[in-house]
């Protein structure tokens, strides 16, 4: 939008006000379980309505680098954005690839040249200009964004400000969400890890008070024990606590039975 349309009085207060919870809304994906779907919606909807755009979609890249539509605003941005994918050649792919914001007229020469396909697809379904958007945090770039407008609306930087505030926002929500299920499963990792190590240390003491042992003295024969048998060190320590197991067996280790006459 340029200068004389940006909204002013009770209307710019408004939008002021719908910005400012729309961040809030964003924001708390932050924290807590989060539906991701509902993070898309909220974002494509939000570049729509504090914009006045006429769509919005989103992309993220897949595990092997390729985009795949993830939201839209409505059916017909949807059509546009599988149009894109499919043709491989669009704002957004190009806002991806390279990691830079991408402003374009598309009844402008360059937009024909630059894709073709894309460009008169678009303009046949009414679309006169986008924003893309890369949705990036430092170096890691995660997707895009793209954002469509009719007619003769234009964004200023002010609202290409805003555009891209959102789509850093959600990148980081994102990104949040990733490290926090890494987290989680790290975490559990580690928290078998360390019950595993209880119940061994237990084992340990067990079999040193029972043979009158020194705790290191009391590990290398369960261990030794284990090897030669050839049995799961953790889970021959649960059954020696639990009783499933003699723990005569592995001090027998060190000191076999004398053989009768």
């Amino acid at each position: 939008m340029s200068d004389p349309d940006r909204p002013q009085g009770p209307e710019r207060t408004h939008r002021e006000q719908s910005m400012a919870q729309t961040f809030v809304q964003l924001a708390d994906t932050l924290v807590g379980e989060f539906d991701i779907s509902d993070l898309f919606d909220r974002l494509t909807t939000a570049c729509v309505d504090l914009l006045d755009a006429a769509s919005a979609g989103l992309m993220l890249a897949d595990r092997h680098g390729r985009l795949q539509l993830m939201a839209s605003s409505n059916a017909a941005m949807r059509i546009l954005e599988l149009y894109e994918v499919s043709n491989d050649e669009g704002p957004c792919m190009d806002a991806y690839a390279r990691h830079e914001r991408i402003s374009v007229d598309l009844r402008d020469a360059p937009a024909r040249g630059r894709w073709p396909r894309f460009t008169i697809r678009a303009l046949e379904m009414g679309f006169t200009g986008v924003q893309a958007l890369p949705m990036r945090l430092r170096d890691n770039t995660i997707g895009a964004l793209n954002v469509f407008h009719t007619g003769e609306t234009r964004f200023d930087e002010h609202d290409i400000a805003i555009a891209q505030a959102l789509a850093d926002v959600a990148t980081i929500a994102i990104l949040q969400h990733r490290a926090l299920g890494s987290s989680e499963a790290l975490a559990e990792q580690l928290q078998t890890a360390l019950n595993e190590r209880i119940v061994i240390e237990q084992v340990k003491g067990l079999l040193a008070e029972r043979g009158q042992l020194d705790i290191d003295v009391a590990f290398e024969l369960l261990r030794d024990f284990c090897r030669s048998s050839r049995l799961p060190l953790t889970r021959t320590a649960r059954e020696l606590l639990t009783g499933q197991r003699d723990p005569d067996d592995v001090l027998a280790t060190r000191w076999p039975p004398t053989p009768t006459p």
